[in-house]
């Protein structure tokens, strides 16, 4: 694989980058598997880079677990429960591959069991301001689906769901949204409209849920987030 220069003189930064994100996707796709060496000769030749390039995009993936040096061994390939599966790095490195709707499924039902009570919690604890936002988020989905505008519409849906997770006044949950964020950042690269299309059922959802952190009414919300990912999983499951 040659990386992609862009016909500009690479800076060892984005080499590292680039390796980095070859690597990982391999490793998450089994290209590399569990217990497997990495050869770094190979590696160097493979990519074209240094090896203090190679070494650095090395150093990340052990710091998420993902690989491990080992004296007189190598280094060697994880076990995927040694993996921070949280990450936005893995997340998106999941997102690209065969794993795509694994992950969906996994990091939804992890969802379901952290944002309604992110929102209970924050339909006691939100200002007017943030409360505003969140319907304007909602809102600002429609428009953007209605005109197609992609963009528009993912950025609008990262923050309604940040912002609920961080209005819950819980700094756990608020961090959350780090990983919200990044799964659905990988949800454009899904092409199959059954569970891509904001349909009239969805945005009903999240303008209900909105409207219930608004008049400050917990159960409501709580409820609302439970349906509105539990529609999503199921929509998942069905096509995955």
């Amino acid at each position: 694989m040659a990386l992609n220069t862009g016909g500009a003189a690479p800076t060892e930064r984005g080499l590292h980058a680039q390796v980095l994100a070859a690597v990982g996707e391999d490793i998450v796709d089994g290209i590399y598997p569990i217990g497997q060496v990495l050869n770094q000769d190979e590696l160097t030749a493979r990519f074209g880079v240094s090896r203090s390039v190679l070494r650095e995009a090395l150093r990340v993936l052990q710091s998420l677990g993902m690989v491990e040096p080992r004296q007189r061994v190598g280094t060697l390939v994880q076990p995927r429960h040694a993996w921070n599966l949280m990450d936005p790095q893995i997340i998106s490195w999941r997102g690209r591959g065969r794993e795509y709707f694994v992950q969906q499924r996994e990091l939804l039902e992890l969802r379901l069991g952290i944002e309604p009570v992110a929102a209970r919690l924050c339909a006691a604890r939100i200002t007017d301001a943030e409360a505003s936002a969140i319907v304007a988020a909602a809102d600002t989905m429609v428009d953007a689906n209605a005109a197609g505008d992609e963009r528009r519409f993912l950025q609008a849906d990262i923050a309604f769901h940040s912002l609920i997770l961080r209005g819950s006044g819980n700094a756990v949950m608020g961090h959350f949204s780090g990983t919200v964020e990044a799964l659905l950042r990988t949800r454009p690269r899904e092409r199959r409209g059954t569970i891509t299309e904001y349909t009239s059922p969805s945005a009903h959802r999240h303008n209900e849920l909105a409207a219930a952190l608004g008049r400050r009414e917990p159960e409501a919300a709580y409820r609302w987030s439970f349906e509105l990912l539990s529609a999503t999983l199921e929509e998942f499951i069905a096509e995955g």
